[in-house]
């Protein structure tokens, strides 16, 4: 992704300042939604079938999936069969997203991907995510197939991020793009969307896939996105044919380390770009304090490494590639 060449201090480290390639969509005629829930559009089909919601704005920064859900609504979407749900999620921190400084509007006071454990939500916690997330979770507990429309800051291939269990990975894997599909256990830092106990727990058909479709503010991000979208359409047979199978076989991936920041001076020792392989086991990649961060295994694939990761945040995911 490109960057300006002017930078800011943030925590001791240079931030470069992104270039945003994109215009906000204009969300007024949607914000109210269609069904009660402030920026969720519901449409249920005569003939029966699955609930698919598509989701953007799970951080509010991330605004090419509102613009593929804003594009969806404008055409008049109805669904052929079951129900779709179109969710904009953190809309307050969307509304406060200013292009001259863009990483400022992930979320307001808290992430609101990490709020979606059962410890965080019968909780007496409080701030504007989590009374967000509280405010969309009856329609999120009625959903059976769930897209989570992100971007991503650092450069990294496309990628799907799912939860470790038979059905993600199928539904990772059919819809074919991005490519790759990682199975990994989420954030320390609490349960992501995806993780979610409506997909997650044992013996629950309904499933979820956080879609990483490329880098935030740029074009190719949002036709990426969109092919996604209309592929789970097909899949799910709410609208239009299902998808032929991806010409490139699918990949898959499982985490094997998570690597979260334990210091203040977690540094790589090189730029990594998310996809990278790193060929042999031990390779030191990273320093964290006074521990060395090595590769577990041969053939490491990098997962979004992140070169600015506060302490207790995710630095990087290191994952081991499937076989078929």
């Amino acid at each position: 992704m490109g960057t300006q060449s002017t930078s800011v201090e943030a925590g001791g480290k240079v931030v470069p300042h992104f270039a945003v390639g994109l215009d906000a969509p204009d969300l007024r005629p949607w914000l109210d939604g269609n069904c009660g829930i402030p920026g969720v559009w519901s449409f249920t089909a005569a003939a029966p079938g699955p609930h698919l919601a598509l989701v953007a704005l799970t951080h509010g920064n991330e605004i090419a999936g509102a613009i593929v859900l804003a594009e969806l609504l404008a055409a008049g979407i109805q669904p052929e069969r079951g129900r779709l749900s179109l969710i904009f999620a953190n809309t307050d921190a969307f509304l406060a997203f200013d292009p001259e400084n863009p990483t400022a509007t992930r979320y307001l006071e808290e992430d609101l991907n990490r709020l979606w454990g059962e410890d965080r939500l019968q909780s007496p916690r409080d701030s504007r995510e989590m009374r967000r997330v509280r405010t969309l979770l009856p329609v999120i507990e009625s959903v059976d197939v769930l897209v989570d429309l992100h971007s991503m800051l650092w450069p990294s291939d496309p990628l799907s991020l799912v939860a470790d269990t038979p059905q993600a990975i199928r539904l990772g894997q059919s819809l074919g793009t991005p490519r790759l599909t990682v199975a990994d256990p989420g954030h320390i830092a609490g349960r992501r969307l995806v993780d979610h106990a409506r997909f997650t727990k044992p013996g629950s058909a309904a499933t979820a896939v956080l879609v990483e479709a490329g880098q935030h503010w740029e074009a190719a991000t949002v036709g990426a996105m969109t092919q996604s979208a209309h592929r789970a359409l097909g899949l799910c047979g709410i609208l239009g044919p299902a998808p032929a199978p991806w010409p490139e076989p699918p990949l898959l991936a499982r985490v094997t380390e998570t690597v979260t920041a334990t210091s203040h001076n977690f540094m790589f020792l090189r730029e990594f770009r998310g996809g990278e392989v790193i060929p042999e086991a031990g390779t030191v990649i990273a320093q964290d304090g006074a521990r060395e961060i090595r590769t577990p295994h041969d053939n490491c694939l990098l997962v979004m490494p992140t070169p600015i990761a506060p302490r207790g945040h995710t630095a990087v995911r290191l994952a081991r590639f499937q076989t078929p």
